[in-house]
């Protein structure tokens, strides 16, 4: 099966152009589109909320993926190497037409697969690391870790990582591109940031208040 897939993130954005595209690229390769896969979605969803999920769960080894540029497949690399990852791994073919990508059996694309694998772990493993070097900051500054009965747990996935998830939303990045960066669920960033970081905003504001205050009594009292 050959399957052409058009993305635009908004209605404004017509489909037909990339219909065009792909239609003259597979009559240009002697080939025949036989379904169409569209939707007008942000590339940055999670690949198992957009139809191009659909697609990958029943799509089988020898098909056929026509896109007119990678990017309509994702908008981050990591989504995007861990998509073509999973159809090479199923035995599919990703065609694109502007870059003139040919993701198939050949030995170029076991090679993109071996480096599209190796960049996932990487990205894991460094996740690991961090989290690892979080959690021996903290016993060393002399946190309990763990959680005392009846009380949520001073340590969580995400913990260790607010300066950089604040930098992220300062960037502009979403919750989901968050997500897929420390493999948690959307709605895990969500509750850390509507509890834990809010919780250590707050804590820092307080502990300042606090400073400045007692800082200015002693300033008083030599005063008079």
């Amino acid at each position: 099966m050959i399957y052409g897939y058009i993305r635009v993130s908004t209605d404004r954005q017509t489909v037909e152009n990339q219909r065009f595209e792909i239609t003259r690229f597979a009559e240009t390769e002697g080939l025949e589109v036989d379904g169409w896969i569209e939707e007008t979605i942000s590339g940055t969803k999670a690949v198992n909320k957009r139809k191009l999920g659909e697609l990958l769960e029943t799509i089988e080894e020898g098909d056929l993926i026509i896109c007119s540029e990678l990017s309509r497949l994702g908008r981050s690399l990591f989504m995007i190497m861990d998509i073509l990852n999973q159809c090479m791994e199923q035995g599919v073919r990703v065609w694109t037409v502007k870059e003139g990508y040919r993701l198939g059996d050949d030995i170029q694309s076991k090679v993109l697969a071996f480096a599209f694998g190796l960049s996932a772990e990487i990205e894991r493993n460094l996740i690991s690391q961090r989290t690892k070097e979080a959690l021996a900051r903290r016993r060393q500054e002399g946190v309990t870790l763990g959680r005392p009965v009846g009380r949520r747990s001073a340590v969580v996935k995400l913990s260790g990582y607010e300066q950089d998830i604040r930098a992220m939303l300062d960037a502009g990045i979403t919750k989901a591109e968050i997500a897929r960066r420390y493999h948690v669920h959307r709605a895990t960033v969500g509750r850390f940031i509507e509890t834990r970081m809010a919780d250590s905003d707050a804590a820092i504001d307080t502990g300042t208040n606090r400073t400045t205050d007692a800082g200015a009594r002693p300033d008083v009292g030599g005063a008079m």
